[in-house]
């Protein structure tokens, strides 16, 4: 009797034990799944975190000048947008309050801004679009924001002082006249833009009224910003970034020779020079300073496609451009892209598309050792009050080409203005470095008008890219227009 007893303790305690395990592993099971779903809450709550803050520190401008942010009205509702400035001291946009309550966006220079600067109606653009977060904050002293408060007035939005020279601007802009076009200004050491004009224009003052006519005219794209937007074949300017490619190809420009006859024929393609010329015996700088078509073509197809395309992408073609609007460079010769295309694109023909903008970067980095500066429109920020709010530091974007390889395409680019195409910018009281362009665009051998470059060689001040489209030969249009820059900068400041 004492044995079964015993027994059956035994089995009652190993049952117990068993259920005692049991619920513990339940126990852990739930103990595992309280732990995930709170590890699950504290994740959301971290990335939760995480996104407020990246928001507040990055993208809340982005967000606040989206076109698509209905909330740029409460902004409005609270504070009366601030001033848009020359770097010169020029009002450039400002919002006109009157005694009725009505306020007005005027822009006192009219179309010489227009597409820079921008307008505030319709939508925005320029730089009432890029800097709408700056305009609609108000960093007034806080006692007059206490005070518009209680009067339930608004504040005043905050000025932004841009990088633009009013005088210069109204230069470029006088002297492409009534031709269509693009001028852009850099200074090469800051990335600061100091001009950018692009014709056909508008005048932002009466926007709201033209629109429906501006928005249908195909022809003359008006809206269109050419310098940043505009895609054009580079025609001669483009010889620059053959020349880089050659010398990264060869390592010398050195102990090259070329017998120009005025034409060069290759797979059943001729190239000519312009006008036929012919320039005989050259040596590489002859060949660049003379624009010299034949034996650029020549070069072309000895190097490659793939060489040219490698050296083309390192100069940011078909690459994001350090720009809050733009049209990206196409830059589309294959490996196994044919002669005659090859040819054709050595000379900035073929399907090569550049905008003004892009061909000032790169001019802007030969300038200033290689270096690309990262450009930008506004410089400053300030109160209503006056008190600076937030300045731009110049900041480096890019190394685009060694400190030698830029010193010598500035070589190249100097004997264009001492005795090449660009000779008219030579004996004004300052040095210059630059290369022309003829860039065809139909049938008929109808051309653009190129000019890249920059001055005071030594310490380069200004760099430069013109186009006026249908202009004909490089130094019949753009070289006068970028003279008339280069003469305002020096002589008229």
């Amino acid at each position: 009797m004492k044995d079964i007893e015993k027994k059956r303790r035994k089995e009652l305690l190993k049952q117990q034990k068993l259920e005692e395990r049991e619920a513990a592993k339940r126990k852990k099971a739930r103990n595992r799944e309280y732990s995930f779903v709170s590890w699950f809450f504290v994740l959301i709550f971290v990335s939760l975190i995480g996104y407020v803050v990246y928001f507040n520190a990055v993208k809340s401008e982005d967000f606040i000048n989206s076109p698509y942010n209905t909330r740029q009205d409460t902004f409005s509702d609270r504070v009366v947008r601030g001033a848009i400035q020359s770097s010169d001291g020029q009002v450039l946009a400002q919002t006109n309050v009157y005694e009725d309550g009505t306020e007005e966006r005027v822009y006192p220079y009219e179309n010489i801004f227009a597409h820079v600067v921008g307008y505030d109606s319709n939508g925005k653009s320029g730089l009432e679009s890029e800097a709408n977060f700056q305009l609609l904050t108000s960093n007034q002293f806080f006692l007059d924001q206490m005070k518009n408060e209680l009067r339930g007035s608004k504040n005043m939005g905050d000025t932004v002082v841009s990088t633009l020279n009013a005088s210069l601007q109204a230069t470029a802009y006088n002297a492409l006249g009534d031709r269509r076009g693009a001028v852009v200004a850099i200074e090469p050491s800051t990335g600061k833009i100091l001009v950018e004009v692009s014709k056909p224009d508008f005048d932002p003052n009466t926007i709201a009224e033209n629109w429906d006519w501006l928005v249908s005219d195909e022809n003359n794209s008006s809206l269109l910003n050419r310098a940043t937007n505009g895609a054009y074949p580079p025609g001669s300017t483009f010889k620059v970034i053959m020349a880089l490619d050659y010398f990264r190809s060869k390592g010398s420009f050195e102990g090259y020779s070329y017998l120009c006859q005025g034409s060069i024929t290759l797979d059943e393609h001729t190239i000519s020079c312009y006008n036929g010329t012919v320039h005989g015996q050259e040596d590489f700088y002859s060949a660049f300073a003379s624009s010299c078509n034949c034996a650029f073509a020549d070069m072309g197809s000895n190097m490659g496609a793939a060489s040219m395309r490698k050296t083309a992408e390192e100069l940011l073609f078909n690459k994001k451009l350090p720009l809050p609007s733009y049209k990206k460079s196409s830059f589309t010769l294959e490996k196994n892209s044919p002669v005659p295309l090859i040819m054709q694109t050595a000379i900035g023909q073929g399907n090569t598309l550049v905008s003004p903008m892009h061909m000032a970067l790169i001019t802007s980095a030969i300038a200033n050792g290689g270096v690309l500066m990262k450009p930008y429109l506004i410089d400053q920020v300030k109160s209503s009050d006056g008190e600076v709010i937030k300045t731009t530091e110049p900041e480096i974007y890019k190394k685009l080409m060694t400190t030698n390889e830029a010193n010598l395409l500035g070589k190249l680019m100097k004997k264009v203005v001492e005795s090449g195409t660009a000779s008219a910018l030579s004996g004004r009281g300052y040095t210059a470095a630059g290369k022309t362009g003829s860039a065809e665009f139909d049938e008929n051998g109808s051309s653009h008008s190129w000019f890249i470059g920059y001055s005071n060689v030594d310490n380069p001040d200004l760099a430069v890219a013109v186009i006026v489209e249908n202009g004909g030969t490089g130094s019949q249009a753009a070289v006068p227009i970028a003279g008339e820059i280069f003469d305002a900068y020096y002589f008229n400041s």
